[in-house]
């Protein structure tokens, strides 16, 4: 796994992401919906595995899942697994944030 460096630190993490937002990041060439829920983040496939909608244009809601805009498919931002199990569950990124930036593994 290469972590890419995607932000110089928390505090601009928490200034771009706001919670319970979700934001598209493009990252070697991947598409990765970047979702905040109080002061954790989350990084998960972008594309909605039941019709291929942008997750980054949907919410997250009080369970700790993104919710696509389209149909209204949800994923648990945690492991990708989409709550009715009626579509396949999405990749999941680890991210970790240090004293050196925001990180993203792929």
């Amino acid at each position: 796994m290469q972590w890419v460096k995607i932000l110089s630190g928390k505090d601009e993490a928490l200034k771009r992401i706001k919670p319970g937002t979700t934001q598209l990041l493009v990252v070697h060439e991947q598409r990765i919906c970047l979702a905040r829920i109080e002061n954790e983040f989350f990084a998960i496939e972008d594309k909605c595995s039941h019709n291929g909608e942008s997750l980054s244009k949907g919410k997250t809601n009080y369970v700790g899942e993104v919710v696509c805009p389209w149909h209204g498919y949800r994923f648990n931002l945690r492991t990708g697994r989409e709550s009715g199990e009626r579509s396949r569950d999405l990749e999941t990124y680890p991210v970790k944030v240090d004293e050196s930036g925001f990180y993203i593994g792929l």
